[in-house]
């Protein structure tokens, strides 16, 4: 793996602290990544040699992350084969129901799997799931991940079950 095989972008650096959720997934995946601002209205042209360039340049995956209108991704997936997965960024106007149904109502032909309004960790999550199918150490590290989901789930009902709810939630 020779360069990054994901790329995040997100139309403003406001949608960072999101949007750094799913390089922080990848990252300890060791999944090789780029993460940049990319503007679908302010900067369409280096929109456009993003996408027309990601999968020359090595890339399997872009998320991308917007807010509001929410452009970016769909534009993005108009312009490459590359698989594209959006993440709607909660907006103070709408919570982000504008963002996601900007991303989810794509027209046939221009897919985007969209995540929940804010879920860039999901996002990283999926791009490693769809990288494990060509890659099967990735595949072994979300195969471990979702074993600890489980594990951890199963602790936990083992210690309510245990002590019951009020003990459980501190207040026995």
């Amino acid at each position: 793996m020779n360069g990054p095989l994901v790329g995040i972008i997100m139309g403003s650096d406001s949608d960072l602290p999101v949007m750094n959720e799913a390089k922080q997934f990848l990252d300890s995946f060791g999944v090789a990544n780029e993460i940049t601002i990319v503007s679908a209205h302010r900067t369409t042209m280096r929109m456009v040699r993003y996408a027309t360039t990601a999968r020359k340049r090595g890339m399997e995956i872009i998320i991308a992350g917007a807010g509001g209108a929410a452009h970016l991704p769909g534009m993005v997936a108009s312009l490459t084969i590359v698989p594209v997965i959006g993440v709607p960024i909660k907006t103070k106007s709408l919570d982000g129901l504008d963002s996601l149904l900007s991303i989810a109502q794509m027209p046939p032909g221009v897919p985007v799997a969209t995540m929940a309004i804010n879920g860039a960790r999901n996002a990283g999550i999926l791009a490693c799931q769809i990288l494990g199918i060509k890659y099967p150490g990735i595949a072994i590290s979300v195969q471990k991940y979702k074993h600890e989901l489980e594990s951890n789930v199963l602790k936990k009902t083992r210690k309510l079950e245990k002590s019951g709810v009020a003990r459980y939630m501190g207040k026995a």
